[in-house]
């Protein structure tokens, strides 16, 4: 046996021995992964307890999916992408193992639509109709289906046709913004605006750095958990306008500078699931 030493083990003898320090960092990986169901909290939780890669760096999503996709912590040895025993001590039970990989295979976007009745309205507290009063989030079940609304406050309080637009459902006007959003973060207005705001707190900052970073957090939009999606839409958004013919977004600068800065910080914050 050659090469180098998965995280948790060390070699000795051409054999894997247990480094016993290690092997609390990955039974930690595993346990807080089958707890939070996602790498994209993962990541800073695990830098926050000051677990790092066995190279010492900051461990990322690539880093964290080959640590619980590596069968050598069940006692295992894989050989042309079979699996057979292993002679080394395993580190993770079998039933702890089962438990992330039945989460692993559940998409990132079904865990979403799985959990999203049960985290903060995406665009609670942002939404206001033709009139200027707000919409807030309400549902309603019928035959076991579940049916989100944003509804007018003033046709909550006074009459239905108080409002011109009564209630829109709730899943096509956040498609329609979190579309708008992602096409505005790619506008060059945008990149201009938010690298002004942003260097003033980064040294060295470029348009380009932005312009990269924007193009970064597109593709991990998917993966992020609907708490996580609702807190990025707060931080980049301080009001959308809704009216029968569609929605206009008002951004907020300083948020996207914000975001920059958490792309641009390393890593671990770049990396999402």
């Amino acid at each position: 046996m050659g090469g180098w030493a998965p995280l948790g083990y060390d070699i000795r003898d051409r054999k894997l021995i247990v480094n016993k320090a290690e092997a609390g960092s990955v039974r930690t990986i595993f346990q807080q992964f089958s707890r939070i169901g996602s790498m994209t909290k993962l990541v800073p939780v695990l830098a926050k307890e000051g677990i790092t890669a066995k190279s010492g760096k900051p461990i990322d999503k690539g880093y964290l999916y080959r640590v619980i996709n590596n069968r050598v912590y069940i006692g295992e040895a894989v050989h042309k992408g079979k699996s057979y025993p292993g002679e080394h001590e395993a580190i993770i039970d079998r039933k702890l193992w089962d438990r992330v990989h039945e989460i692993l295979t559940e998409s990132p976007r079904k865990r979403a639509l799985r959990t999203r009745a049960q985290t903060p309205a995406l665009l609670k507290g942002l939404l206001f109709g033709p009139d200027g009063a707000a919409m807030t989030p309400t549902h309603t079940r019928r035959k076991g289906k579940l049916y989100r609304y944003y509804v007018s406050t003033r046709v909550l309080k006074q009459a239905p046709d108080a409002c011109s637009l009564r209630r829109v459902p709730a899943g096509e006007i956040e498609a329609a913004v979190i579309h708008q959003l992602r096409a505005l973060l790619r506008a060059p207005e945008i990149i201009v605006q938010t690298w002004r705001t942003a260097r003033r707190t980064i040294e060295a900052l470029t348009e380009a750095d932005v312009r990269d970073a924007l193009e970064r957090f597109d593709p991990l939009w998917d993966e992020l958990f609907p708490a996580e999606q609702a807190r990025i839409v707060h931080l980049l958004v301080t009001r959308i306008d809704v009216n029968p013919t569609g929605a206009d977004i008002h951004l907020r600068i300083d948020g996207l500078a914000s975001l920059v800065r958490d792309l641009h910080a390393g890593p671990g914050v770049q990396e999402a699931a």
